[in-house]
């Protein structure tokens, strides 16, 4: 193993404001993304803000998948870190890109446990 994890950061506008908003679908979007990664699942939590948004984490035996939704800017903060060489977290992150429907989505790979962060230049998908 060259790294002790990879952690994909991605910014998602232009996402279908509905489902940013419903707590349900989005807890759905994130344990399927993880297990569509091959990730082991420890715990879920999320928690639906007034009058919207919502913010939660998916722990995996890995290291963990969150979210952070602004539906009234069609925008999602994305947070997926894998630990071992095994989990590509960008599996993950492309699921949720496409299940939130993100119409632009920006995102960085940063190698952990390597000493000095250097962060290589983001991907649009």
């Amino acid at each position: 193993m060259d790294t002790m994890g990879r952690h994909v950061i991605a910014e998602m506008w232009d996402c279908n404001i509905n489902t940013l908003n419903d707590m349900g679908q989005i807890e759905k979007i994130f344990v399927d993304a993880a297990l569509k990664a091959g990730a082991e699942i420890r715990e879920v939590a999320f928690h639906k803000f007034a009058p919207h948004g919502v913010s939660g984490v998916v722990i995996i035996s890995e290291s963990h998948l969150t979210i952070h939704s602004f539906p009234e800017h069609g925008y999602a903060s994305i947070d997926v870190f894998t630990c071992g060489d095994i989990i590509d977290p960008n599996v993950a992150c492309d699921y949720i890109s496409e299940a939130l429907e993100s119409g632009n989505c920006e995102k960085v790979e940063l190698p952990r446990g390597m000493g000095p962060i250097q962060v290589p230049k983001y991907n649009v998908l």
